[in-house]
C-alpha cells in the first residue's frame, strides 16, 4: 500500500478513542503549563497590569474551551485520508503545544518576560500556520483554531505590555 493510499474506514469506537487522545494531549499541554502557573495568581497580582488586562478569573475557563477546541480541531484532521499535508498540519499542531505549554514556565515559573514574548511570538506563527494548515484539510478544524489565534494575540500584546511595565518583576 503506498504512503498516499487512503486508510482503512476506522471503527466508531476507534474514532471516539482518538477524539479522547487529542483530548488528553491538549490538556495535558494544560496542565505541564498548570505546573508552572501554581504561584501565578500571587505573582500576576504584584504586576502593574494595563487598564485593560482582564481579571485572573477568565484565564482559566477561556483555555479550557480554547484547549477543547484545539483538540477537536486536530481530530477532525487527523480523521481526513492520511498524506503529506496532514502529516505537517499535526505535527505543527503538536509543536505549537510544546510551545504553548513552555510559556507558562517562561512567564510565571522563571519570570522572564522577553523570553515569554519570544515564545508567543513563535507560537502565534506555529498557530497561524497549523490554522491555515487545518483549513486546507478540514476548513471546519482551521476554523476551530481562529479563537485560538484570537486569544494568542490579545495574550502576546498582553505579555509585552506586563514585560515592558513591570521591569522588575519580568527581566
Amino acid at each position: 500500500m503506498s504512503r498516499h493510499a487512503t486508510p482503512l474506514p476506522r471503527s466508531t469506537a476507534h474514532t471516539w478513542l482518538a477524539l479522547a487522545g487529542w483530548l488528553v494531549l491538549a490538556f495535558a499541554t494544560a496542565a505541564i503549563g498548570g505546573v508552572a502557573s501554581v504561584q501565578a495568581p500571587a505573582f500576576y497580582a504584584q504586576l502593574t497590569q494595563p487598564s485593560w488586562s482582564p481579571p485572573p478569573g477568565v484565564f482559566g475557563p477561556v483555555w479550557t474551551v480554547l484547549y477543547a477546541m484545539m483538540a477537536i480541531a486536530a481530530w477532525l484532521v487527523w480523521r481526513e485520508p492520511a498524506g503529506d499535508a496532514r502529516r505537517r498540519a499535526l505535527t505543527l499542531f503538536c509543536v505549537q503545544l510544546v510551545l504553548n505549554g513552555l510559556w507558562s514556565w517562561l512567564f510565571f515559573a522563571w519570570h522572564l518576560g522577553a523570553w515569554a514574548l519570544a515564545d508567543i511570538a513563535l507560537l502565534w506563527l506555529t498557530v497561524a500556520a497549523t490554522l491555515a494548515g487545518f483549513w486546507r484539510i478540514k476548513p471546519l478544524a482551521g476554523a476551530l483554531l481562529v479563537p485560538y489565534l484570537a486569544w494568542i494575540s490579545f495574550a502576546a500584546a498582553l505579555n509585552f505590555t506586563l514585560w515592558r511595565m513591570n521591569p522588575q518583576l519580568l527581566g
